[in-house]
Parts: C-alpha cells; structure tokens; sequence
C-alpha cells in the first residue's frame, strides 16, 4: 500500500474531475479510490482477491465507488463499461509485473472504450511502455502501444513510499488513446502488422534481413523504404506498418 501522498499524486496525474468515468484495477484496501472520488469521479473499483473485497466494499461503497469482485484479465470488459459503444472511461491501475504488459496490450487492442491510462508498474515494464526507436527498452510492445496510442513516464516511485517496502522501483505510465490508429488498417491489418513485428524483434541483434527471412520478401525493403540492414529496434511504427503492407502484398 502507497502513502497518502503518493496516493494523491496518482489520483492528480491521472488528470480526473468532477463527472469523469474511472476504473481502477487493482484497488486493495480502497486509498487510491477513495482519492479519485475526491476528485468528482465516478469510480469502478475491480479487486481479484475474495479476501479483499468485502473489506474495500465496506471502505469505498459508502463514498459512491461500485466494487466489482473479478480478475481484470478475464473481465467483459464490454459489459463492465456499458457496452461496445462506451466511450470516454479512464483507467487507473497499480498493475503486478506478471499482467501490466499483456493486460494493457489487450486493454488497447479490445477496449476502445478506455480513452487513457495512468498504470503504475515495475519501472522497467514502464519504460518499454513508453519506449521511442532506438531506445534499449524499445520491443515489441513498445510498437503495439505507439500503434494505438501516445505513451510517456509520468513519474518514478521509490520503494519508500510502499509498506511494505518492495525490492523494484515503479514508474507511472501515461497512456493516451489515438483518434486512429498509427498505420492505417487499410493499409495492413493490426493482426498482419504484429506478426511482422513479433517476427522482427524474436531475433533483435539480427538485421531484419535475417530475422524477417521467410516474412518478408527480400525485395519489400526497398519498396518499403527500410533498410534489410537494420535492426528492429530502429523502425518506428509507421516504418513497420509499411513493411508489413509490403509483406502482405
């Protein structure tokens, strides 16, 4: 559990106010939420853990929060939001290393309803968030969340401010829905797009002449304007978006 103050500062980066839509995963024992109804929020509180749960029910639903008692990774997220058409909710998560990366990959892929994101997770997972070309945390997810979103750290946590006190540092994501999604979808599908990256950075000290071999044809660099020379970690993700069209034609 954070401190008060580290608490606040979550809520407030989060950027919430009076009549925003929120979900929080992960919420405990019911601190962070009580601050984001602070705020005029309305607040959905998701906690996995049975123990847990009548005890955050008692803390936050006399403040206005809903509890819901499930595990975020196999949630209808659909339903929970109020439909395929929902729109406009913010997620607030303090997510463990083992689900931050794959829930907030199917999180951009499946719930458009969610528009932003603050997540705080172990620092190194934050930082292949929010990662640009070229950097060293730069992979794969890094090109999935730049597909469908703009990512930045909005802030480190020190393992002080926890009780009690964790052996990693964490850092605060901040993850903002595009409009549209980077590569257009009529150039490539998402689905052909990702394949083509998770191929490239399988092999990531390889230039992508080799690791691409038998995915892409050796002539769609040149169309594509990529070098067969580089490394996966030096295209950004519009480059991968046309290597990907090139591959798929």
């Amino acid at each position: 559990m954070a401190d008060a103050n580290t608490v606040r500062r979550i809520a407030r980066l989060a950027e919430v106010a009076d009549g925003d839509r929120v979900v929080e995963i992960g919420a405990g024992l019911g601190s962070l939420t009580l601050a984001l109804l602070e705020t005029g929020a309305s607040v959905t509180a998701i906690e996995i853990d049975r123990h847990l749960a009548p005890v955050l029910r008692s803390v936050v639903e006399p403040a206005g929060a809903k509890v819901v008692e499930a595990d975020a990774l196999t949630l209808d997220w659909s339903e929970l939001l109020g439909g395929a058409d929902a729109t406009g909710w913010v997620l607030v998560a303090n997510l463990p290393y083992n689900v931050a990366t794959p829930l907030v990959a199917d999180l951009l892929d499946a719930v458009p309803g969610i528009q932003r994101m603050l997540v705080m997770v172990q620092r190194e997972v934050a930082e292949r968030l929010a990662a640009d070309p070229g950097a060293e945390a730069y992979g794969a997810v890094s090109v999935k969340v730049a597909y469908w979103a703009t990512a930045r750290l909005a802030g480190r946590v020190p393992p002080t401010v926890f009780i009690p006190q964790p052996k990693v540092e964490s850092a605060l994501v901040s993850i903002a829905r595009r409009p549209t999604p980077a590569v257009d979808p009529a150039q490539v599908s998402p689905e052909r797009l990702f394949a083509v990256v998770r191929a490239g950075f399988a092999h990531r000290r390889k230039m992508l002449r080799r690791s691409l071999a038998g995915v892409v044809p050796p002539e769609a660099f040149e169309a594509a304007g990529v070098r067969p020379e580089a490394r996966a970690e030096e295209l950004d993700v519009v480059a991968w978006g046309r290597l990907a069209a090139y591959a798929a034609g």
